[in-house]
């Protein structure tokens, strides 16, 4: 038997960052996707998950974890497919580090992703866009700081990791205001602020203090602000901009869906994808296709292109209303 923990270890700290370049916030995915897997399986098992071994992880039970992730957790299929692109990521890792457990490896590999919906991405309007950034109470320090992540969630188009993990260090505001960002797959990008952002974030500076966290924004307790904490913030800020927007009044806002805005009023504001796909810091530009699917410029252009079939014009002549009569039903 194999124990576990040396493994999964070796894969997270070692092999993923070292030997494949991998980003930390996918690291810290992959972790996660771990943390449910080996809880499922203690569980399942009655052990604890550092009594776990290589050889329970057989394909059964990774069925039986992605089953459990939907059914019971709620896990969405995309979701699903992403838990098991990390067990995948680790048994590839296994098949060169442990021979002996080849086949099993293989029985996992071969467990197919699953097929879903890809439904239309979710964005706000402009509007509720405004009505969001204006809810904070900028008389307070509280309020000057929920301005300034949401006002630069949106504008830089940021995934949450990417606003928390942003650093004093990386915001340039002199000139032309600009914040350095790393992306996926370590990709780093430089993006322009529009001016009132640079304000929000410089009125954020003034009162942020002097403390020695390299983190750009910090919680009541003056530590890195979270993911759940901006999670929060945001949900917080949302209710209260129902008020004067009705639309967003018992809706769920996630962070992502101001980078989604974000993304959609730049396509629309330019008409090219290809510098979409820069400023969200996309390695290929067929992810950010799917918000051509969202915006129906480019649509109404080819529909304005196109002659519409000349068709033969007829009029109606309705029957005579004795004729009518008796063909209705008795």
């Amino acid at each position: 038997m194999t124990p576990i923990a040396p493994l999964i270890t070796d894969f997270l700290r070692d092999y993923l960052p070292v030997e494949r370049g991998f980003s930390p916030h996918t690291c810290e995915s992959y972790a996660y996707a771990f943390r449910l897997l080996f809880t499922f399986a203690a569980e399942r098992l009655r052990i604890r998950p550092s009594a776990l071994h290589l050889e329970h992880l057989d394909a059964p039970l990774i069925v039986a974890f992605l089953t459990h992730f939907e059914v019971d957790r709620g896990g969405s299929p995309a979701s699903r497919n992403v838990r098991l692109s990390a067990v995948k990521a680790f048994m590839r890792y296994v098949e060169f580090r442990h021979p002996a457990a080849l086949e099993q490896a293989r029985q996992i590999l071969a467990i197919p992703a699953k097929r879903h919906d890809q439904p239309l991405v979710r964005h706000l309007t402009m509007e509720e866009i405004n009505a969001i950034l204006d809810a904070p109470d900028i008389t307070t320090r509280a309020g000057i700081r929920d301005r300034a992540m949401l006002h630069l969630c949106f504008a830089a188009a940021l995934r949450v990791s990417e606003l928390v993990t942003a650093q004093v260090a990386d915001l340039s505001l002199r000139g032309t205001a600009s914040l350095r960002v790393q992306g996926k797959g370590r990709r780093e990008r430089c993006l322009p602020l529009w001016k009132q952002t640079a304000a929000d974030l410089r009125a954020w500076l003034a009162v942020r203090g002097e403390n020695p966290a390299p983190e750009l924004f910090l919680n009541a307790t003056d530590r890195p602000m979270s993911r759940a904490g901006f999670e929060y913030v945001l949900d917080k800020q949302v209710r209260a901009a129902a008020t004067a927007c009705p639309s967003l009044a018992g809706r769920s806002i996630s962070p992502h869906q101001l980078r989604h805005s974000c993304a959609l009023t730049m396509l629309q504001a330019t008409g090219d994808i290809r510098k979409v796909a820069l400023w969200l810091g996309h390695a290929d530009v067929r992810t950010t296709e799917v918000y051509l699917r969202v915006d129906p410029t480019e649509k109404l252009q080819a529909v304005e292109a196109v002659l519409p079939p000349d068709l033969r014009r007829g009029r109606f002549k309705p029957p005579d209303a004795l004729i009518a009569s008796l063909l209705a039903p008795g």
